[in-house]
């Protein structure tokens, strides 16, 4: 008894001593007009302790001394720094300041850090920016948000916009890695962006080395919302809007203009057979014909609830998205569940779920496309007829076409009796379970295990169904467009497991500081698919119109046409990492990181390793004595860095290093021929990934006392090792035989002002230019006699190619003075092209440089006004330099089959009457060309957000224990300026044939009005 007493004596100074050192800092946050603010992250400098404002702005924290330094950080408002020394309580007023401030903390790979500790570029998106628009992939929201972020949205409800991040860097994959809270990702399709805390993306070399071999095309980084310490939140919002498509090109609705054109058409070209037009004499306008007003609904509600040990949150959601393009509509449930347990001080446990069941919707995007190519001559309604004389059933149909369009079929019918017989599902579930130990004071191992499962199923039922012919003057001019029914099914199922074992170390030794990651990880992926489809028997009944019976195994298909077929592939990586953060007297830094993977996919026994590195320094000049007291600068940092990150493109095959078997050719023995086999390509000894050398040097700085933050980056990303195909004779090997540039200048700007007491103003903007070129390559990707994209060293990838346009001929004399064509017929009213080389023939040598679909450079902005309770927000965004390749109009095949163009309009039509629209006729092939006939200006300015909304003061909220209360309107896509004829001056594709106008991709203007209550 009397050694415990003397232990507890011993032991007591030390207690003591420890207690006098961790002290409890208590304080209130407040933000302009003395309001509180929420949610502001309270850190203490070089150590991993932290917590968040609640709802009054008051916060609670632990610190190890008196020499600790709180960082108070919140986005929009910068960042703040307080020393503790001996005060118990400390209260901030924060005032509007640049978002991307350097003391604000980012998510990197695998952990986060102060942005002052970093050397590269990472922007940063709040998850309030993407939480009201009205856009079910988050991504979409980001378009005009962050330097060197392309994002090319779609019209269509739940399709995935285009990305690139920093110009096109292979032929192959050019996508960003998406991490979700750790989880490596190829989309984030499924999360709700209600739950999305905030978005970092990571363009630089010294951010993206640590992901290996999939960090070449940039990172999205996603953090989802977890509880704030000591408050239990409950939120509802909801939305509602209506979708409208705007921009409309514009073809021929006026039967009369049709019937001119054609009937001249067929003068040109010699046709004698005449066409009846007394019944097929409407006035239809057929892309209003297939078109809806769409309506957007959108409903979420979060619970979280925490306590010092246990951390829980909760969210539900539910959307609904309708297209512009009839019957289209997206269904989407999520669910996210996550828990954080401290089961000691140094000891965490936690989850995360996500979930999410989608009715996919049905594809009505061809229904649009055709639309501008049906004459307006028919009609879009419908004529009700027997169609069962048997049962004697009656339904409404619609007409079948004109023999003029014979190989095209009425949208509408096809539309109308097929957008239900289509059941399409997606299950997709998303999870990780985690354990953290923190020891000895300044080390943390963390162990987390990913899942990613998803399953998508349709079913498709093609009924039998009717049409009439109104040019058949019989009593009953039933047509069967359908004379059997048919069930295909579908099943695909996803599997993604990734394992994190990450060893982390933080320590301040002085006026050095040192944050260190090291870890293991690995990643698997695989994919199966199952196909199969029956058809009823030729002398049998239909399969029953029931969903009960679409599916391939129903028992009323003929079993003998029934097929199946599958396709699988799997994959796996794995990697040991390490990356160091230093900073000595917090103005010198330096990073420095390290990975190396091995991978599955290429089993080449010399490269199935690879190592990918950077480094990178920065330098805080204001920190310096010779700029301690300027009256200018009140940050500035200078900042560089240096890597090789890895690209993992197969370029469209499975295992690059072990090649199908394909049919080639034959072989005869005796009398007997037997078919041949050969492998699909050459496999190069020395095949590996592609690797991305990249360099950046910039300069950040703060001025006018913190009001205005800029960043200025210029990038050089130079893609070694790119996967090509090297052609020889009649077989090719595959290998790295391609070297592309990519290379720009970012400006990045925010301004924040306080005006009077009341009003606010944030300004922000950024700026990206984009040069791109080919500098190796192994057998040159060819433009075609109607595809203008082409790929070979020296130009910009997928850039035009064809022939430049003088005018169009007017007269057989012009003809016989000007260089002759070789290879097509032509005279007068066909397009005359330039003879390029002088050599006195019109040739392919004579085909150019005629566009470029990458801009010269993208930018956008955004301004913030606050008023008391009201706020307005308005985003424009723009290009400036690419070129859009007309597809419609000028390179289809052939004129006669389709509606035209209002421009055919200006057509030749006799000497002096048009020098740019040539003559119209399908056997005109020379007019077909790729030419810059086809070449129109993608340049665009769009208002693509205004909202505004207002906030009820606490005051008055408060008496229906509402903490919080707005209601805002938004309006997407308000205008686009723009010079070209689509209905968009936006299209994605291939890395390598993009740009393309299909007479598609509309983008619809969206309104929206909406609530949000927190209790």
């Amino acid at each position: 008894m009397r050694r415990k007493y003397l232990l507890a004596a011993l032991m007591l100074p030390i207690s003591m001593q420890v207690m006098a050192q961790e002290r409890r800092i208590t304080g209130r946050v407040t933000g302009d007009g003395n309001q509180p603010l929420a949610n502001v992250s309270v850190m203490v400098r070089g150590a991993s302790t932290g917590t968040v404002t609640n709802e009054q702005g008051q916060y609670s924290i632990t610190v190890p001394n008196e020499r600790a330094v709180l960082v108070f950080s919140f986005v929009g408002f910068g960042s703040r720094e307080e020393t503790v020394g001996s005060r118990g309580s400390i209260d901030v007023a924060m005032r509007a300041a640049a978002t991307n401030n350097l003391s604000e903390v980012v998510v990197i790979g695998y952990g986060t850090a102060s942005k002052r500790d970093l050397t590269g570029s990472i922007a940063k998106v709040s998850g309030r920016e993407v939480a009201d628009r009205p856009n079910t992939n988050p991504v979409a929201s980001l378009q005009g948000k962050v330097a060197g972020l392309q994002v090319t949205p779609y019209g269509t409800p739940g399709k995935e916009p285009d990305i690139r991040i920093r110009g096109t860097i292979s032929i192959g994959n050019v996508k960003p890695l998406y991490v979700v809270d750790g989880i490596f990702n190829d989309n984030i399709n499924y999360l709700n962006p209600n739950d999305i805390e905030s978005i970092e993306i990571l363009k630089d070399p010294s951010s993206l080395a640590i992901f290996g071999v999939r960090g070449a095309g940039g990172v999205i980084a996603v953090t989802t919302k977890r509880a704030k310490a000591g408050q239990t939140i409950v939120n509802f919002n909801s939305a509602y809007g209506t979708k409208k498509l705007v921009d409309k090109i514009s073809v021929l609705t006026s039967g009369a203009d049709f019937r001119m054109l054609y009937e001249e058409e067929k003068a040109n070209i010699g046709a004698t057979t005449p066409f009846d037009y007394s019944v097929w004499n409407s006035n239809t306008d057929w892309i209003d014909a297939v078109t809806q007003t769409g309506h957007f609904n959108m409903n979420n509600v979060s619970v979280t609830a925490s306590t010092d040990r246990n951390r829980f949150y909760l969210g539900a959601g539910y959307t609904t998205d309708e297209g512009i393009v009839r019957h289209e509509r997206l269904e989407k449930i999520m669910l996210t569940f996550s828990d954080e347990f401290k089961v000691t001080k140094n000891i965490k446990l936690g989850f995360n779920w996500n979930g999410q069941r989608q009715k996919n919707p049905y594809d009505g995007t061809w229904a649009l496309a055709d639309a501008r190519r049906i004459a307006p001559i028919v009609s879009a309604g419908t004529k009700s007829y027997v169609v069962d004389t048997v049962r004697g059933i009656r339904q409404d149909i619609y007409s079948t076409l004109p023999t003029i369009q014979n190989t095209l079929g009425n949208p509408l019918l096809h539309l109308e009796n097929n957008w239900n017989k289509y059941i399409g599902r997606e299950n997709r579930m998303v999870g990780s379970v985690f354990a953290e130990i923190g020891f000895l004071q300044n080390f943390t191992f963390r162990a987390q295990l990913y899942g990613d499962m998803s399953q998508v199923t349709s079913n498709t039922y093609n009924p039998i169904y009717y049409s009439y012919d109104p040019s058949n003057t019989s009593s009953y001019p039933v047509i069967k467009v359908n004379r059997f029914t048919r069930v295909s099914q579908e099943e695909a199922r996803y599997n993604k497991y990734q394992q994190d074992y990450i060893l982390g170390y933080k320590k301040q030794l002085g006026d050095h500081s040192i944050n260190a990651t090291a870890g293991w990880t690995t990643y698997y992926f695989g994919e199966n698919h199952l196909y199969g489809n029956v058809q009823q028997s030729l002398t049998g009944d239909p399969i029953p119109d029931d969903k009960r019976f679409w599916n391939i195994s129903n028992g009323f298909g003929d079993p003998t046409t029934m097929r199946s077929s599958s396709y699988q592939k799997e994959n796996a990586t794995t990697s040991a990492l390490v990356r160091v953060l230093y900073n000595y007297k917090n103005k010198y830094y330096l990073n420095g990181s390290f990975r190396r993977d091995g991978s599955s996919l290429i089993y080449n026994p010399d490269s199935r390793y690879q190592n990918f590195w950077a480094v990178g320094a920065a330098w805080e000049l204001t920190r310096e004595r010779f700029l301690a007291d300027n009256s200018f600068f009140n940050t500035l940092k200078l900042k560089a860095s240096m890597g090789v990150l890895g690209n993992q493109n197969t370029y469209g095959v499975d295992y690059p290093y072990f090649p199908r078997i394909v049919a080639g050719g034959s072989a005869v023995f005796g009398s007997t021929i037997y078919p041949a086999y050969q492998r699909d390509y050459q496999v190069d000894p020395n095949l590996k990934w592609e690797t991305v050398h990249a360099k950046e040097i910039g300069v950040e700085f703060n001025i006018l006392r913190n009001a205005l933050h800029t960043e200025i980056n210029y990038y050089h990303k130079r893609t070694k090792d790119l996967l090509s195909y090297l052609q020889n004779g009649p077989n090719r090997t595959l290998g790295n035989f391609g070297q592309i540039v990519n290379q720009g200048l970012e400006v990045q700007s925010t301004w924040n002002t306080k005006i009077t007491r009341d009003l606010t103003l944030a300004v922000s903007g950024n700026l990206t230019t984009y040069k791109n070129t080919v500098e190796k390559f192994g057998t040159f990707l060819a433009a075609g006699e109607t595809t203008p994209n082409q790929t070979e060293v020296g130009q910009p990838i997928g850039y035009f190619y064809g022939y430049v346009v003088e005018g169009v001929y007017q007269s057989y004399a012009e003809k016989l003075k000007s260089p002759k064509v070789i290879g097509y017929e032509y005279g007068p009213g066909d397009l005359k092209y330039k003879d390029i080389n002088n050599d006195g023939v019109i040739d392919t040598k004579d085909r150019t440089l005629i566009g470029n679909p990458t801009p010269d450079f993208t930018y956008g902005g955004s301004v913030n006004l606050a008023y008391k309770g009201f706020d307005l927000g308005i985003d424009v965004v723009g290009s400036y330099g690419a070129e859009v390749y007309r597809i419609w109009g000028s390179s289809e095949l052939p004129y006669s089959r389709y509606n035209y163009a209002s421009f055919k309009m200006d057509r030749w039509h006799g000497e002096g009457t048009s020098n740019w629209v040539p003559i119209l006729g399908d056997n005109h092939a020379i007019n077909r060309l790729p030419s810059t006939f086809g070449i129109e200006d993608g340049s665009y300015f769009r208002l693509r957000n205004i909202q505004l909304g207002y906030n009820f003061a606490p005051g008055l909220i408060s008496r229906i224990r509402m903490k919080a209360a707005r209601v805002y309107v938004n309006v997407q896509n308000l205008k686009t300026w723009k010079n070209n004829s689509g209905y968009s001056p936006e299209f994605g594709g291939s890395p390598t044939a993009f740009g393309l106008d299909n007479g598609d991709g509309p983008i619809p203007r969206i309104i929206t009005a909406g609530i949000n209550v927190t209790f």
